[in-house]
Formats: C-alpha cells, sequence, structure tokens
C-alpha cells in the first residue's frame, strides 16, 4: 500500500513487481492473435490492478515501464506504439490508483474510479499520438483519436469493466486493499 509522499511499503514492491510482470506475460496468452490481444489490451489489467494496489504514483511508474520494456525484451509493442502506451498506462496506473484512495471505498466508486482512469488514460494516450504523428510529418485525426482510443477497443473497455471491479473486490475481500 502507499503510504504517503515518500514512502513505499515492501508490501507495494512486491505489488508492483508482480503487477509488472503480468504486464509483460498476459500479452503471450493472446499474441498469436493479434486482433484479439490488441482489441482486449491484457497490458491494461495488471496496471490498472497496481493503481488499487500499490497507489498512483507506483503504478503511474509501473505502467510507464511496462510496454518499453516489453518492447526492449519481445520487441512488442513495436516503436512508436510503445511510447504512446506507455503514457497511457502511465495514466491509467496514477488515476486508478489516486482515485481509488481518495474516494470513499464503496462499489460505485471502484466503476467511478476504473472509468475515470480509463478515459483519462484514452485521452492521454491521444496527446501522445498527437504529438508523435506531429513529429513524423503525419496528422492525428479525430476519426483516428475515436477509432484507436474507443471503437477498436471496444471489447477491452467491456473486458476491463466487468474483470477489474471483481478482482478489486476479491482483493479488497480477501484484506489486501483497504475498506
Amino acid at each position: 500500500m502507499y503510504k504517503g509522499k515518500h514512502t513505499i511499503s515492501p508490501r507495494a514492491l512486491v505489488y508492483a513487481s508482480v503487477c509488472l510482470a503480468l504486464a509483460l506475460a498476459l500479452p503471450f496468452l493472446t499474441g498469436q492473435i493479434p486482433k484479439i490481444g490488441s482489441a482486449l489490451s491484457p497490458m491494461h489489467i495488471p496496471i490498472l490492478l497496481c493503481g488499487y494496489l500499490c497507489g498512483g504514483p507506483l503504478a503511474a511508474l509501473v505502467g510507464f515501464a511496462a510496454p518499453l520494456l516489453r518492447t526492449a525484451l519481445f520487441s512488442m509493442p513495436p516503436f512508436p506504439v510503445n511510447v504512446s502506451m506507455a503514457f497511457e498506462l502511465a495514466a491509467y496506473g496514477y488515476f486508478s490508483g489516486w482515485l481509488y484512495h481518495k474516494l470513499p471505498k464503496n462499489t460505485p466508486n471502484l466503476y467511478i474510479s476504473l472509468i475515470s482512469a480509463m478515459v483519462l488514460g484514452r485521452l492521454v494516450w491521444g496527446a501522445a499520438q498527437w504529438v508523435i504523428f506531429g513529429l513524423t510529418d503525419r496528422t492525428f485525426t479525430l476519426a483516428l483519436f475515436w477509432a484507436g482510443a474507443f471503437v477498436n477497443a471496444i471489447p477491452g473497455i467491456l473486458c476491463h469493466i466487468l474483470l477489474i471491479p471483481l478482482l478489486v473486490m476479491a482483493l479488497r475481500k480477501a484484506g489486501q486493499l483497504p475498506e
């Protein structure tokens, strides 16, 4: 559990390490069929969970590192996708953790923190894509943003909205998260 400005518990470091390992490994489950892998966004699941388990700052670090480390180790996701994903996942981790720890611990607020983190992360992804496209003299249009952030991501969005709250509630019930 993140305990304050400059103190990170050993438990939080272990959780962060497990979440990073899962972010590196989960894409192998869907990697044989790239369309399914990109639609389900398996790297997003452990990063969102990391926010709930470790707090926003540590989860942001894990989220930023995961796609860059995965590219270095396994050449996927490719550059520059990995860069925009790094910013997106950092936002997912930060906002899921920050909102969860700021809001009262109840089921509606769990969904509010999750959906807010997902929307904010996709906005950060769009901003990163806009910068990357601008550096390559390409245009990142609203249609590309809409398709990449929402339309093509519907299966992953639904998966995350169904799976993450169940996992967080189970972790809370097991005493691994604050009530």
